[in-house]
């Protein structure tokens, strides 16, 4: 079973500008991610389009296992880009599900 991990984030930022600057480096850092941390299986992430009081970005991750989604975690280039997020963001929600 593929473990599916699902974040989301509120950013801090006020302007449409600023949030979207943000939105968009949260985007490519965690795109950037792919081919350098290997127990990444497929990943999804972006803004959201819709507006209203939705989440601004999204994240949808898979991994072979909990074991897997542990080592991303602990990945320094995970870590780096984690380390950008936690400055721009007010609050995170995040849900790990086991998918077919």
């Amino acid at each position: 079973m593929t473990i599916r991990h699902i974040v989301c984030w509120k950013l801090s930022a006020v302007t449409p500008r600023k949030k979207a600057a943000d939105a968009a480096e949260i985007t490519s850092g965690l795109e950037a991610l792919v081919g350098v941390v290997p127990e990444i299986l497929a990943l999804t992430v972006g803004p959201d389009v819709a507006g209203d009081e939705n989440w601004d970005v999204a994240l949808i991750a898979d991994f072979d296992d909990l074991e897997a989604l542990a080592r991303y975690q602990k990945h320094p280039e995970h870590k780096k880009v984690g380390a950008f997020i936690r400055t721009v963001v007010s609050d995170r929600l995040a849900v790990d599900l086991q998918v077919a």
